[in-house]
């Protein structure tokens, strides 16, 4: 197979990603599951740079050649678009092509729970959406901020490595960066960010202290601020930032996190009786006590506050589980899994 028929059946058979590693054969995720492309054959180191030539340009060479490791994204014939990790293991090159699909859906399409969409209409704060890699961030944060495209007249800017999601005309101005084709680094970005007048602002990842602290500062100056985290709760996501930084320092960051941070959306894709992946959320609204609670250094207490705040739209990771359950959507093996605390599970569940 060339590398235009493995794209072409990934799109088909509605896959989320290809995998391309000597000594292997092609190997399709589907549902969460690595299997074997049939008819396939195992690659070899010369297969695999074949395979791989025809979707890299002379730059991506370069920087790959020079990094040994490497982002990029492109169009596959107007079918969808694949973001690619280039790497290197045991000597040889080898590739983990995400598919992206050229249509954004919306959050009702993607089984999110209605209160998310509210989130569209703040016009300034810190959104964080958080998970493990693989489990929809990037898409939620797509759907979201393709809601206030079609329903608001802003200025969307975008720091992403690479692009994923292409936003189609809407009533906002777009204008997504990508890294070293539109900017050299996230740093020059994010400080160019509040100079090109903007009301949304998507930072692709946090990755470091510069990266955190710039989206926290431009949160603070009165924008919409859009960024993931690869962290497993509410709680952990907020001892992340703070410990990124010096002992000294974080006293004012959690001083300047809970003035901007308005909501903490945890996710987990959770396979389904049914072959497929449903959407679990656990949900953080900032309230008075839970800015009071960041403040002073009690994250240990959100759950709690999560737990007891339904009424404010905010869910549990486990409650949204339950919920899966009792619509006879997640087996209840399947959720104890995923579960941050099983046994919170088995009481909604009795």
């Amino acid at each position: 197979m060339n590398i235009n028929q493995l794209l072409d059946l990934a799109v088909t058979k509605n896959a989320s990603d290809l995998h391309l590693v000597v000594g292997f054969y092609p190997q399709l995720r589907i549902h969460g599951e690595l299997m074997d492309i049939p008819g396939s054959e195992v690659l070899t180191p010369n297969e695999l740079d074949a395979l791989l030539l025809p979707i890299l340009n002379p730059l991506q060479k370069e920087i790959f050649n020079r990094d040994l490791e490497f982002d990029f994204s492109f169009e596959f014939e107007n079918k969808a678009r694949f973001r690619v990790n280039l790497y290197r293991q045991k000597g040889r090159n080898a590739a983990a092509l995400r598919l992206i699909p050229l249509t954004i859906r919306s959050l009702e399409e993607l089984g999110a729970p209605t209160i998310i969409g509210n989130i569209s209409d703040l016009r300034q704060g810190f959104i964080l959406v958080t998970g493990p890699t693989g489990h929809g961030k990037s898409t939620l944060i797509a759907s979201i901020i393709n809601k206030i495209n079609t329903e608001r007249a802003v200025h969307i800017v975008t720091i992403e490595d690479p692009i994923e999601y292409v936003y189609p005309k809407g009533k906002a101005l777009v204008s997504q960066r990508e890294l070293y084709y539109d900017t050299k680094s996230w740093n020059n970005a994010l400080r160019a960010a509040l100079r090109e007048d903007p009301d949304v602002v998507l930072v692709g990842e946090m990755r470091d202290l510069e990266t955190i602290s710039s989206a926290m500062t431009i949160a603070e100056t009165g924008h919409l601020v859009f960024a993931t985290l690869h962290t497993n709760s509410t709680a952990q996501s907020v001892d992340r930032i703070i410990d990124v930084f010096p002992q000294a320092q974080q006293p004012q960051i959690r001083l300047q996190l809970a003035s901007t941070l308005e909501s903490i959306i945890s996710l987990r894709l959770v396979p389904t009786i049914n072959p497929g992946r449903a959407m679990a959320t656990e949900i953080l609204f900032t309230t008075p006590a839970s800015r009071n609670m960041i403040r002073e250094a009690k994250t240990y207490l959100l759950d709690n506050l999560i737990q007891t705040s339904a009424e404010m739209g905010m869910v549990s990771l486990e409650n949204s589980l339950a919920s899966l359950v009792k619509a006879g959507k997640v087996s209840q093996e399947v959720a104890t899994r995923y579960a941050l605390r099983p046994e919170l599970l088995m009481k909604l569940l009795q």
